[in-house]
């Protein structure tokens, strides 16, 4: 399991920070989390653009043959150590970190829906598991939606709810 915490953010909803050692160094992890074409291979969207530019965009969620664009904004690009943008009406902001000779990766993921905070964990979960194959150079595929539940989601989302639970007192 990843180190993960549920703290109040400044908006009034909840950030959900996730945290996964990784065993290349940030300049590697940066490229993964910015270019498209690596994007496309671990994470839960397809992004329009490259996110190490600043602006406007455009971040595809997929499952399976249905589609949804949702609005994005890169707010701050800062290689390789800090990434944030909007998602939808969430927040995502990846710290990277050195960390040995690979790099600790902290995501705040800011959630405008309550209750989700679980379900979140575990797709990022899924999704850094995918993403320490890819680093790895022996790519398993990209996980998403419907799919994540032949991959253990189900059962990372109630050991992610137990694990949370302690944050709702």
């Amino acid at each position: 399991m990843a180190d993960v915490a549920l703290v109040p953010a400044d908006d009034g909803n909840w950030t959900l920070i996730f945290i996964r050692e990784l065993r290349q160094p940030p300049e590697t992890v940066w490229t993964a989390l910015t270019d498209p074409a690596e994007l496309d291979q671990w994470s839960p969207f397809q992004p329009a653009d490259d996110l190490s530019k600043t602006g406007d965009t455009t971040l595809t969620m997929i499952d399976g043959d249905i589609r949804e664009d949702l609005p994005a904004t890169v707010r701050r690009a800062e290689p390789p150590s800090l990434l944030e943008y909007t998602w939808g009406g969430d927040l995502l902001r990846w710290e990277l970190e050195p960390s040995g000779t690979g790099t600790r990766l902290t995501l705040r993921h800011t959630l405008t829906t309550p209750g989700m905070e679980a379900m979140v964990a575990a797709g990022w979960h899924i999704c850094a598991d995918v993403l320490q194959h890819l680093l790895d150079g022996t790519p398993v595929g990209v996980i998403r939606g419907q799919d994540a539940k032949l991959h253990g989601f189900d059962e990372l989302k109630v050991k992610y709810q137990n694990e949370l639970q302690r944050y709702a007192s």
